[in-house]
């Protein structure tokens, strides 16, 4: 009888009742399973797979969270309980420099990750130090916002428009706010340590982070500001 005929499984029972050391292993070939990639017999994932895989969870639980936020807002947008709307409160000036920033910010941030795939230290330096100073103005344009809005007696207590409002904006202001600090800590690392392997995969880690949260000002500066000029 010719193998030809035989259906693959009974063709792979077989081969196991021939040699039955080929089970559970491969050849040395290029499907030979990697070590360290978690694999069977090549033993646990490295470290850098396993931080990989939890800053995806990571920042997939941060979507779900500014979700919640984009939720309540949705809900609570004709909330005004007889004070300001969102159309009164809104500086469309004011946000369009916010998203320049940021966005700006963003290109930056992507031109200090090419420079250091080009192992310069210095263009690295330069453009993640201009990142952080676009990030820091955005960060202060927005603090002018709420500043602004709480002299004019316009807080978060005051209807619940406003109490999402401040809640998604301000959650996304602490986020920046929060990558400029490691940004800052980025910069030291590289110029103390250089473009060692585990720097390199902290800085893929903060462009994601960084690149994530313009995603979401995108999504606020539509649904919150611009919409909010059209109600």
């Amino acid at each position: 009888m010719t193998n030809a005929g035989l259906p693959a499984s009974v063709e792979a029972l077989r081969r196991v009742r021939e040699d039955p050391h080929r089970l559970g292993h491969r050849s040395h070939g290029g499907d030979a399973p990697a070590a360290g990639a978690g694999h069977g017999t090549t033993g646990p994932a490295q470290k850098r797979i396993l931080v990989g895989y939890g800053f995806w969870i990571y920042l997939l639980s941060d979507i779900v969270i500014f979700s919640c936020f984009f939720a309540a807002f949705a809900v609570q947008r004709e909330a005004s309980a007889g004070g300001p709307t969102i159309a009164q409160i809104v500086d469309v000036r004011r946000v369009g420099f916010e998203t320049a920033a940021l966005l700006l910010s963003s290109y930056t941030c992507m031109l200090s990750f090419a420079a250091t795939n080009a192992r310069s230290i210095l263009w690295t330096q330069v453009f993640l130090a201009l990142t952080g100073f676009l990030g820091l103005l955005f960060v202060l344009l927005e603090l002018h916002e709420f500043v602004e809005l709480a002299a004019q007696d316009i807080t978060p207590q005051r209807s619940g428009m406003l109490t999402s409002f401040f809640g998604l904006v301000g959650l996304h202001g602490l986020h920046v706010t929060a990558g400029g600090l490691w940004l800052a800590t980025m910069m030291a690392q590289i110029q103390i340590k250089g473009f060692r392997p585990e720097i390199i995969h902290r800085l893929i880690c903060f462009n994601l982070f960084w690149h994530a949260l313009d995603i979401v000002w995108i999504g606020i500066f539509t649904i919150v500001y611009l919409m909010g000029v059209r109600a």
